[in-house]
């Protein structure tokens, strides 16, 4: 992750571009719109369908997942974050949110829906 991290920032420094965090908002607008992008090819329909138009356009989800990484990283570099160390805590944290004992059946971590979250406790 630590070499993803660093290819977004020498894209960023070569092409000159600041190193301020103030544009999050923006990023954070692009990563709501690609999300939106997406949520349209699987809008309104069943589980079954959803699989077959995800394969059907998995270019498009491909390229989401790519633009997401890309901003997420972008993010991190703009904060001085280390994504691999956030990542790590992150998955530490979900190791005790979710353990795999009592969330093994569970589809979700929804308390409200029926899902196991001890972030709740």
């Amino acid at each position: 992750m630590r070499k993803a991290q660093d290819i977004v920032a020498k894209f960023n420094d070569v092409r000159g571009w600041d190193k301020d965090a103030s544009y999050i908002k923006d990023f954070l607008l692009n990563m709501t719109e690609e999300v939106g992008e997406v949520w349209n090819i699987i809008k309104w329909v069943d589980a079954k369908k959803q699989k077959e138009l995800i394969e059907k356009h998995k270019k498009e989800w491909v390229d989401f997942v790519g633009d997401q990484l890309f901003l997420v990283l972008k993010i991190a570099y703009l904060l001085d974050i280390d994504a691999q160390e956030a990542f790590d805590k992150t998955m530490e944290e979900y190791e005790q949110r979710f353990p795999v004992d009592i969330v093994r059946k569970q589809k979700h971590g929804n308390p409200l829906a029926g899902g196991i979250d001890n972030k709740q406790k």
